[in-house]
């Protein structure tokens, strides 16, 4: 018995009732299942039947459903029209940082046409201007307390520990000009070069009429040239070369100072203030970005671009904390880093595992006075593991031998190098720095005299005793079993974080500008991170 319901197309019968007709001829029919599409339903489709139990979007929903958000709500003020539910706002960012969507409209389109963020956002469809709203400006000061929240939910599960850190950090370029750019050192050397010029000019004065001249208003005694000294200065010296023959050049540069460099300097003033104490430089398109040396070029030579230094710690390839930094290295991060840790958390860690560039004196001491068990490599431990390297110079400060009980060094010979003075130097963060000096006494007749002592007379040296004690803790701590676990669970601990972040999941700059704005980004992705890991 033959099908009716068929057509027949290319000399082939197709059927689409699912009855397997008889053949015609030497053909075969092909079977279709039925086109539904312009069916009304009965009854309306459950988008939660539509998802799988085991679906990351549900861990995403499960454990932010269970913090409290009490000061995300008092973000809000009473009146006016109704808002979007800021649980819910939470829920449909997290998961789309999870799923690498960042851009706000993108995350619009999302919730229009995905299952999954219409089931998070409860078909409500909140527009891209208030998602990032919701984003750069509610989450400011409330996102931090919640990731804490997520964090300590984990570590209820088992699944990482706030005890046991491992710190690294990581430049994310920032979304600022790469071309407009602010330098701390260009200001400082073109103030310098117009307190040459003027000191020029009042000296050219001083020689047509010095007698007219007030010398306490000498530009060369000047500590600090601003926009008021420079007018005073310059008028002064108008009024000591008036009536008088000068130079047609030394006009020129008389108007064209008291034109231009007054305004310079107050340019200059307000630049400074924008970049600060401890920093070099900044974009004029993001002021909070500071140019940094990536390495993202496949030449792995650096290019100097506005960033931020991310810095996070882990445990299990969970991100415990996170901050963001504006300075270039990550020796001046620690501190605050750990101090923000512990201030989350109201704990401090037991132990902090870092790598080399975290190495400091100031960081050590402030571990040891925290007691927090550092295993923090110092900037030479890499390289004193090299036999070839660790003699290449036998007669450093560091391998010659110190008597702690009689405050002295001895030389290579075994003489003693007697303490002569100390003075303390300020390092670049700030940290005063004790350095000791200590002479030998008879390097003249010493038959290494010329190879040990390259100075004129007695061998004077200069040693941070603390730091060298530091150091050598530092050193045991690391060499020991349990130190050489450690420095081997940090390679794959912490630095996969930020590969799976950057590469894997194709974030490499910020899209937000502004320290606090790009702090809650740098929270989402934390956040994102920790929860696709434990859907994973």
């Amino acid at each position: 018995m033959s099908c009716i319901n068929y057509i027949v197309s290319g000399g082939v019968e197709y059927c689409f009732c699912g009855v397997k007709c008889m053949a015609r001829g030497k053909t075969l029919s092909v079977v279709f299942k039925q086109n539904y599409q312009n069916q009304g339903m009965l009854l309306p489709p459950d988008l939660n039947e539509l998802i799988a139990s085991t679906h990351p979007v549900r861990v995403v929903d499960e454990v932010l459903e269970r913090v409290d958000i009490t000061e995300l709500i008092r973000q809000y003020k009473p009146g006016g029209t109704s808002s979007y539910y800021p649980r819910m706002l939470l829920k449909v960012l997290v998961y789309a940082y999870i799923n690498n969507i960042y851009s706000s409209r993108k995350i619009e389109s999302a919730i229009a046409e995905n299952i999954h963020f219409m089931w998070l956002a409860g078909m409500s469809k909140p527009d891209h201007n208030t998602i990032n709203r919701f984003r750069g400006q509610r989450l400011q000061k409330t996102l931090q307390p919640i990731f804490t929240q997520v964090v300590l939910l984990l570590c209820e599960e088992g699944l990482l520990s706030i005890k046991d850190l491992y710190t690294d950090g990581t430049k994310i370029e920032a979304n600022a000009n790469r071309y407009t750019f602010v330098w701390g050192n260009a200001i400082k050397t073109n103030r310098e070069k117009m307190k040459q010029q003027l000191n020029e000019l009042w000296q050219y004065a001083q020689k047509v009429a010095a007698s007219e001249l007030n010398d306490d208003d000498d530009p060369s005694g000047f500590e600090k040239i601003t926009s008021e000294k420079v007018n005073q200065t310059i008028d002064n010296i108008n009024a000591a070369l008036k009536d008088k023959e000068v130079a047609k050049g030394i006009k020129q540069k008389l108007n064209y100072a008291k034109k231009h460099w007054p305004s310079a300097l107050n340019k200059y003033e307000q630049q400074e203030k924008i970049i600060g104490e401890n920093r070099s430089s900044y974009s004029k398109t993001d002021t909070d970005a500071t140019f940094m040396r990536m390495k993202e070029d496949h030449m792995k030579n650096g290019q100097l671009k506005p960033a931020y230094n991310v810095q996070i710690s882990t445990n299990n390839q969970y991100i415990a904390s996170y901050t963001l930094h504006q300075n270039t290295t990550d020796t001046n991060t620690l501190i605050g880093h750990v101090d923000q840790h512990i201030k989350q958390f109201k704990q401090k860690p037991n132990t902090i595992t870092a790598d080399a560039g975290y190495g400091s004196e100031q960081n050590y001491q402030w571990l040891e006075d925290k007691n927090i068990t550092a295993y923090v490599k110092h900037t030479q431990f890499d390289r004193m593991q090299n036999e070839n390297i660790r003699n290449k110079n036998p007669f450093a400060v560091d391998r010659l031998h110190y008597d702690d009980q009689k405050n002295e060094y001895l030389c290579p010979i075994g003489e003693p190098m007697k303490h002569i003075s100390w003075e303390i130097k300020e390092t670049k963060g700030g940290y005063p720095q004790i350095i000791d000096k200590f002479q030998a006494q008879n390097c003249k007749g010493c038959f290494l005299n010329g190879v040990c002592n390259k100075q004129k007379g007695n061998r004077i040296i200069e040693a941070s005793l603390n730091y060298y004690r530091l150091k050598e803790a530092a050193d045991k701590r690391l060499k020991t079993k349990r130190g050489i676990q450690k420095r081997k669970q940090r390679c794959f601990d912490t630095e996969p974080v930020f590969a799976n972040i950057k590469h894997n999941h194709h974030f490499k700059r910020f899209l937000l500008r502004g320290l606090d704005k790009v702090n809650v980004e740098t929270g989402l992705l934390a956040m994102a991170h920790n929860l696709r890991k434990k859907a994973a």
